[in-house]
Formats: structure tokens, sequence, C-alpha cells
């Protein structure tokens, strides 16, 4: 069940993509909120050159860092903005991409990360996305 601190992430995420949205370019929104508290957004930057585009939770973990340092990740969301051709306009939680999964995991092992579920969205803990996390000690 989602806290009401989770659906106002939900809705910051959604507030940073409808502010950006520019169709076919950026269309996912993220917010992030830090141990402290502090929330921070971000947009994902689509290229030309679709492997150079930035996810918009890296984005919004690039600028908690920049900012605040690392202070550890409470809770992340990610959301999509429907293209204008879309029969539904909803914004909707979308699930963190394998690499965003990854970097999550990288810079807070215990973040929880709004994801969508069948009954709409709910919290997982990244280590819950991540079964068989990459690890460079050999042999561990």
């Amino acid at each position: 069940m989602l806290s009401a601190t989770d659906r106002e992430l939900i809705e910051t995420a959604s507030d940073a993509i409808r502010r950006r949205y520019r169709d076919d370019w950026q269309e996912v929104g993220a917010a992030l909120r830090l141990r402290s508290g502090k929330i921070f957004t971000g947009v994902n930057l689509d290229a030309y050159l679709g492997r150079m585009a930035v996810c918009a939770e890296a984005v919004a973990l690039g600028q908690a860092i920049t900012d605040a340092g690392e202070i550890g990740i409470d809770t992340i969301v990610a959301v999509r903005h429907p293209s204008p051709t879309e029969k539904n306009q909803t914004i909707a939680v979308v699930s963190p991409c394998g690499a965003c999964r990854e970097l999550i995991w990288d810079y807070d092992h215990n973040a929880r990360v709004i994801v969508p579920g069948e009954n709409g969205p709910t919290v997982a803990l990244i280590g819950d996305l991540l079964p068989n996390k990459y690890n460079r000690d050999r042999g561990a």
C-alpha cells in the first residue's frame, strides 16, 4: 500500500514530465526522495542515436548526488507520459529498466522503488527487482 509520501512522489514525477514532455524526446519523468527527505526530479534525455539516451531515473540521481552527495535513496519512481496518439492519456508508473535497477542498487541497496502492480502502483525493494545482481567479486 502506498503512503501519502509515495503518492506525493508519483505526483512530483508526473508534474516533471507534464512540464517537460516532448513527443518522441522526453516521455518519462522520475522523482527520487533521499533519506534526508529532499526530492529531486529528472526527465529522460533522448537522442537521435538511441544508445546515447539517458533515463529519467539516472538524471534525477545525478541531480541528487550533485546537490546533496550520496545520502541514500529512500524511494524512487518513474512515470510515462503517453504520446498524443494514444487513446489513454493517463500518466502511469513504469518499472525502471535493467540498467536503472543496477544504478539504483549501486547507490543504495535498500532503496524503495514504486512500480506498477495488479491493483495500481506498489512498492518493491530494489533487491527484489534484481534477484541475481551482478557482483564484481569473483566467486561471490
